[in-house]
């Protein structure tokens, strides 16, 4: 889900991968492989993402959290962070109309 929601960003944001990229100071097949989920960013990357994109670390990491407490608390936060990419994605589709 954390990889979704750092694309979402970048796309709400109106940036394509080469410039996000520079402004992370990583490689553009780096930030590819972030949003593809075939690696997962580092703190230090979420912090730069913080940086950029002005909101909190906490914000981007709700979707990397992970709950130890149940079957129940990992289906809660599985539909929680749903809801928050399709808003996300609205947001995306609105922004580009």
């Amino acid at each position: 889900m954390l990889n979704e929601a750092l694309r979402l960003i970048r796309v709400f944001h109106d940036l394509n991968q080469k410039d996000l990229a520079d402004k992370l100071g990583i490689s553009n097949s780096y930030l590819s492989e972030i949003e593809s989920g075939k690696k997962t960013p580092t703190l230090e990357v979420i912090e730069k993402y913080s940086e950029v994109f002005n909101m909190p670390s906490s914000s981007i990491l709700f979707f990397s959290e992970n709950l130890d407490s149940g079957e129940k608390s990992e289906k809660t936060k599985k539909s929680i962070s749903n809801k928050v990419i399709k808003i996300l994605d609205w947001i995306s589709a609105k922004s580009v109309v």
